[in-house]
C-alpha cells in the first residue's frame, strides 16, 4: 500500500492535500476490524473533503484496490456507504464509475456482503440514464451471469428488478432470455435466487404492461415457461418458490382479463398441492387463500375445496398448521361460490382438525376457527361450530384455550351474548381458576365486553365474584389486570353499582386479609382506579377515608404509592363544579396536611413521592384562587 508522499508522484497533489486519503489508508491498516469499519462509515465525509474530482480519480481507485481483499462486515459496510456515492462524485454523469468496485464486492462468496453490493448497485442504477444502463450495467449484468462462479450468478439474479423496465423491449427479451438461463443453472443456489427475485419482477411487468395493448411487452411465454421450469425442479428448496411466481402471474391473468391460461395454471397447482416434498405443499397451504383469490374463478374455487380438505389431512403438522390458517378467508370465497360448501365439506373437516394430536395444529385452528361464525350465520354456528369451540376450550394445551377465548367477539356478534354465555360461560368459568397466568389473563380481558353484553344482574349473578377474586391472585399481571378492569366495569354499570359491589367489597378486606401486604397494597390501587370514574361524593366519603387509614402503613411502598393516590383524588375533587367549594376544604383540610406528614417520611421514595404530589396539589389550589 502506498504512502500519502508516494501517492502525491502520480498525482501532482501534496502531502497536505492528501491526508484524508491517508488517513483512511491508516486506520484500514488497523488490526481491529471494528476500526476499519469506523472509517468505512466516514467515506462521505472523505469524499466531501477531497471533492468530486478527487474522489473519482484517487478514492474509488484506491478503495478498488483495498476492499476486496478485507474483513466481509468492512466491505459490507463500504457497498452500504458506496450506494450514497452518486452525489459525491459528481452526479448521474459519472454513477457508472461506482460500478466496477461494487462488482468485485458482489464477487465475494459471503451471502450478506454480496446481497448489500447488489442493493447499492440497484440504488445506483437509478440514477442511471437508460443510455449508461445499456452501456455499463447491462454489459455488467452479463458479465456476472456468464462467469464461471456460482456467487456471480447469484448477484446477477438481483439486478434486472432495477433496469427490466426501463431497456428498449428488445433488450427486455433478452435479459428475460439471460434471466432464463439463470433458471436453469446447474447451482441450486443460483436457481433458488433466480426464483426468489421473479416474483418481484413479474410484478413490475405486471404493473407496467398489465392492461390492453401492453401485454404483449409482459413476454407471457417467457414467463410461464420460468415457472413451469421451477415446478418441474428436482430441489424442493427451489420448487417451493414456484408458488409465489404462480400468484404474480395470476395477477397478471386478472389485470389483463384474461383467463385463457388458468386451467394450465391449476393443473401446476394440483402439482404443487400433491408433492411429495412437504415444503412445498406448506407453501401452497400457506398461500393457499391468495392463490384460491387471483384465481378468481368460482369454478377453480370449487376445485380447489378437495385440495384445502387434502391438506387439512396432510401428514406434516406444519402443512395442517399453515392451512387452518387460512380457512376463514377460503371459506369466504367458497361461500361465495356454493353457500352449501363451508357446512358440509369444511366444518366437518374442522371438526376433526379440532382433535388433532399437534399441540401446533390445533393452536393454530383456534386462533382462526371462530372466524367461520359469520359465513355460517347464527343456526350454524350453534348447531356446528359452537360444540367444537366448546370441546377446544377444554383442550390441555393453554395455547389452545388461550386462542379461542382471545377471539369469542367473533362469535358473540353472530350469536349473540345469551347463547354464547349458556355454552361458554361455564368453560370459562372454570378456566378462571387455570394454573397457568396467561389463560387467566386472557379471560380477564374479555370480562369487559361480556359485562356490556350480559347485563348487570347477569354479570353480578356470573362473574361479579370472580372479577373480585382476580385481584388477590398470586400473580401481579392478574391483579393489575384486575384493577384495571374495575374502572372499565364502573363505566358500563355505573357509579351507584360500583359503590355497592366494587368498593364495599374492597373495604370489607380491611377486616380480613389487611396484614397481608399483597392485599393493602392491591386494595389502594383499586380503589385508586376508580377515582376518575366515580362522583366526588364517593370519592370523599368513601375512598379518601379509606386511603388516609394506609398512611402511617409500616411498608414504605404503600405510603408513596398512598401519597401518589392522594394526587390523583385532589385532581378530581378540584375539578370545577357547583359544590366544587367544599372539596376544596377537603384537600386543603385533610390531603394537604397528609402530605406534609409524607413529606417528613423517614423513607426517601416516599419524602420524594410526597413532594412532588405536594407541589402539585399546591399548584393547583393555587390556580383555583
Amino acid at each position: 500500500m502506498e504512502t500519502a508522499e508516494a501517492t502525491s508522484v502520480h498525482t501532482g497533489a501534496s502531502s497536505d492535500d492528501l491526508y484524508p486519503i491517508a488517513l483512511l489508508m491508516d486506520e484500514l491498516r488497523h488490526d481491529d476490524v471494528a476500526s476499519r469499519v469506523q472509517a468505512m462509515k466516514r467515506l462521505d465525509t472523505i469524499a466531501i473533503a477531497l471533492g468530486p474530482e478527487r474522489t473519482r480519480k484517487e478514492l474509488i481507485t484506491f478503495l478498488e484496490d483495498v476492499i476486496p481483499e478485507d474483513e466481509d462486515e468492512v466491505v459490507a459496510i463500504t457497498a452500504e456507504e458506496l450506494s450514497k456515492f452518486v452525489p459525491y462524485v459528481g452526479g448521474p454523469e459519472f454513477a457508472p464509475l461506482l460500478l466496477p468496485v461494487l462488482e468485485r464486492i458482489a464477487s465475494c462468496e459471503e451471502p450478506i456482503v454480496r446481497e448489500k453490493a447488489v442493493d447499492a448497485l440497484n440504488e445506483i442504477s437509478t440514477s442511471m440514464s437508460e443510455a449508461q444502463i445499456e452501456s455499463d450495467f447491462i454489459p455488467l449484468i452479463q458479465r456476472l451471469a456468464k462467469e464461471r462462479w456460482f456467487s456471480l450468478h447469484v448477484a446477477a439474479t438481483g439486478l434486472f428488478k432495477s433496469i427490466i423496465i426501463r431497456v428498449l423491449p428488445e433488450l427486455r427479451k433478452e435479459l428475460l432470455d439471460l434471466y432464463y438461463e439463470l433458471i436453469q443453472d446447474d447451482s441450486p443456489m443460483v436457481r433458488k435466487a433466480a426464483a426468489t427475485h421473479l416474483p418481484e419482477i413479474t410484478d413490475i411487468l405486471t404493473e407496467n404492461f398489465g392492461y390492453p395493448g401492453k401485454s404483449d411487452d409482459f413476454h407471457w411465454d417467457l414467463v410461464t415457461s420460468m415457472f413451469q421450469f421451477l415446478v418441474g425442479d428436482s430441489q424442493d428448496s427451489v420448487k417451493f418458490l414456484s408458488v409465489d411466481v404462480l400468484i404474480s402471474i395470476l395477477k397478471f391473468e386478472r389485470q389483463i382479463q384474461d383467463k385463457s391460461h388458468l386451467e394450465e395454471l391449476f393443473r401446476s397447482l394440483v402439482l404443487l398441492i400433491e408433492d411429495p416434498s412437504w415444503r412445498v405443499r406448506y407453501m401452497v397451504a400457506d398461500r393457499f387463500e391468495q392463490l384460491a383469490a387471483n384465481f378468481d374463478d368460482d369454478k377453480y374455487t370449487l376445485n380447489l375445496v378437495p385440495r384445502i380438505l387434502d391438506l387439512m389431512k396432510d401428514g406434516e403438522a406444519e402443512v395442517k398448521k399453515a392451512i387452518s390458517k387460512q380457512l376463514p378467508g377460503f371459506a369466504v370465497l367458497a361461500d361465495k361460490a356454493d353457500s352449501s360448501v363451508v357446512l358440509e365439506q369444511i366444518v366437518p373437516c374442522v371438526a376433526i382438525l379440532s382433535n388433532d394430536e399437534s399441540e401446533v395444529v390445533r393452536s393454530a385452528l383456534a386462533s382462526e376457527i371462530t372466524g367461520l361464525a359469520p359465513i355460517l350465520g347464527k343456526e350454524s354456528t350453534i348447531k356446528h361450530l359452537l360444540p367444537v369451540l366448546v370441546s377446544m376450550l377444554k383442550d390441555e394445551f393453554s395455547e389452545v384455550r388461550l386462542n379461542i377465548i382471545s377471539n369469542l367477539q367473533v362469535v358473540n356478534e353472530v350469536i349473540g351474548i345469551q347463547l354464547l354465555s349458556e355454552s361458554l360461560l361455564p368453560a370459562i368459568t372454570g378456566l378462571a381458576n387455570d394454573k397457568l397466568w396467561r389463560v387467566r389473563l386472557a379471560i380477564i380481558q374479555q370480562i369487559p365486553l361480556l359485562a356490556e353484553q350480559l347485563g348487570v344482574a347477569f354479570f353480578d349473578q356470573a362473574l361479579g365474584q370472580l372479577c373480585m377474586e382476580w385481584l388477590w391472585d398470586s400473580v401481579y399481571s392478574i391483579r393489575e389486570a384486575a384493577v384495571a378492569n374495575l374502572q372499565k366495569l364502573t363505566k358500563i354499570f355505573g357509579e351507584e353499582w360500583a359503590r355497592s359491589e366494587l368498593i364495599r367489597r374492597i373495604l370489607e378486606k380491611e377486616g380480613e386479609d389487611f396484614d397481608n401486604f399483597t392485599c393493602r397494597i392491591t386494595c389502594l390501587f383499586a380503589v385508586k382506579s376508580l377515582v376518575p370514574v366515580v362522583n366526588n361524593s364517593i370519592i370523599a366519603n368513601d375512598i379518601l377515608p379509606f386511603i388516609e387509614k394506609l398512611e402511617r402503613d409500616a411498608v414504605p411502598n404503600i405510603r408513596f404509592n398512598v401519597a401518589k393516590a392522594l394526587l390523583v383524588v385532589s385532581k378530581s375533587l378540584l375539578v370545577p363544579g357547583s359544590d366544587s367549594g367544599a372539596y376544596v376544604d377537603i384537600v386543603r383540610s385533610k390531603i394537604v396536611p397528609s402530605l406534609e406528614e409524607l413529606k417528613n417520611d423517614e423513607d426517601v421514595d416516599v419524602r420524594y413521592f410526597a413532594e412532588q404530589s405536594l407541589t402539585s396539589v399546591k399548584a393547583d389550589l393555587e390556580g383555583l384562587s
